[in-house]
């Protein structure tokens, strides 16, 4: 439970924050320990209305880099943890991420370490992002442990962007195709095809078809409505269990063009996962589980978890991905083979990492520049079909009246 409390120090300086206990007793007693006099204390839970608008506040990566960079800064100029803590609470632009780093500084002050009090919000740091903290304190090197997170969500929030952006338009193009053709078969079809029925001619099976659509629209529209939000639903809870996950998430390694650039983008955070725990000195059957937790993919989670079980039992790691040659390429099992025997794993796997950026990169485009004429046909062929089932009857009928 989060508190919110009003306390003196013992300077009789006055202080304002939050604090996470299981109760309000604990939460004073927190507070006492840490020699400070509580004026109030409240169950900051219990404030919030239903039409709160915290519900929409977030922390994104974007903001999450932006604070590694700013801490790494901070330890590297030789501000301590809680200092550097409190001045990033008060100084930056997320209310949210604002919140957070204030209980996080008074989670220092108790004594708690820095890996301890980042676990606590597990929305905004990550597994692997808590066990990277927790090694930096175990090696005494937490500013440039914070530096290489920097560097790695920049990466992955950079692949990420790219290929969510890149689907942007296409997607805004189909909802708008689909908005205007219920239009058309609401509103303009209706009054074309009572001009063609009433002229008594013989209507072609692809007008009649056009026409039943419209029909079925205007008399049935909102059933239909009812159906796909029915739909909906039923697809997004199938997507909350295991079963669902695991069948959408093989569907999207199994889709020509896109499962290839979402293999590319899994094989990428792979390498690049591995590549910065190793680097920082994380054991490797430690860093194999940590990167099955933040892979993104079920598929390559189990994958993971076979490798990890692998390398305990006494397998090299090359030898434990080449069990699973139609996830992993061949060219990636070599390259880590190579790593082991010449004792420059790390370099091999940075290398794979630009290797598998790069490969992303190129897939996005090739899939927006195969994405964009395929949509164009389809889109014309649509048109073409609406305008000549019925404009053709409508000409026909203004050839025989003239």
């Amino acid at each position: 439970m989060l508190f919110k409390y009003k306390s003196i120090d013992a300077g009789g300086i006055s202080k304002e924050g939050e604090i996470d206990a299981p109760n309000k007793d604990a939460a004073i007693s927190g507070l006492q320990r840490r020699g400070l006099v509580v004026i109030s204390i409240k169950d900051e839970t219990e404030s919030k209305t239903v039409l709160s608008f915290t519900f929409f506040e977030k922390v994104s990566n974007k903001d999450v880099v932006i604070l590694s960079r700013q801490i790494a800064t901070l330890f590297e100029a030789q501000v301590s943890a809680l200092k550097a803590f409190t001045m990033l609470a008060t100084n930056t632009e997320n209310k949210l991420l604002g919140k957070k780093l204030t209980i996080i500084s008074d989670d220092l002050q108790a004594g708690i370490s820095i890996s301890g009090a980042l676990e606590k919000h597990p929305d905004v740091f990550s597994n692997f992002y808590v066990n990277m903290v927790k090694v930096g304190e175990e090696t005494g090197k937490l500013n440039q442990t914070f530096l290489h997170l920097a560097e790695y969500l920049d990466r992955q929030y950079s692949i990420t962007s790219k290929t969510r952006n890149a689907l942007i338009y296409p997607a805004f193009v189909i909802v708008t195709f689909f908005v205007v053709m219920i239009l058309m078969f609401v509103i303009v079809i209706p009054k074309l095809s009572a001009i063609i029925l009433d002229s008594g001619q013989q209507v072609p099976i692809f007008t009649k078809i056009i026409i039943a659509i419209s029909n079925l629209f205007i008399n049935y529209g909102f059933f239909v409505l009812i159906f796909l939000v029915l739909l909906g639903i039923w697809l997004w809870r199938m997507s909350t269990t295991e079963s669902g996950k695991q069948y959408l998430d093989s569907l999207k390694l199994s889709t020509p063009a896109v499962g290839n650039l979402y293999k590319k983008l899994y094989l990428s955070r792979i390498t690049d996962n591995l590549n910065t725990m190793l680097s920082s000195g994380v054991p490797i059957v430690r860093a194999i589980d940590i990167t099955a937790e933040v892979v993104g993919s079920l598929t390559y989670k189990a994958l993971l978890g076979e490798v990890a079980n692998g390398v305990k039992s006494g397998f090299a790691l090359s030898v434990a991905f080449a069990k699973h040659k139609v996830e992993i390429p061949g060219i990636l099992i070599q390259m880590i083979q190579v790593g082991e025997e010449t004792g420059s794993l790390g370099t091999i796997l940075k290398t794979l990492t630009d290797f598998y950026k790069r490969e992303v990169d190129d897939a996005v485009d090739t899939l927006v520049g195969l994405i964009e004429p395929v949509m164009i046909v389809v889109l014309g062929l649509g048109v073409g079909i609406l305008l000549v089932s019925i404009l053709m009857p409508i000409y026909n009928l203004a050839g025989g009246i003239s």
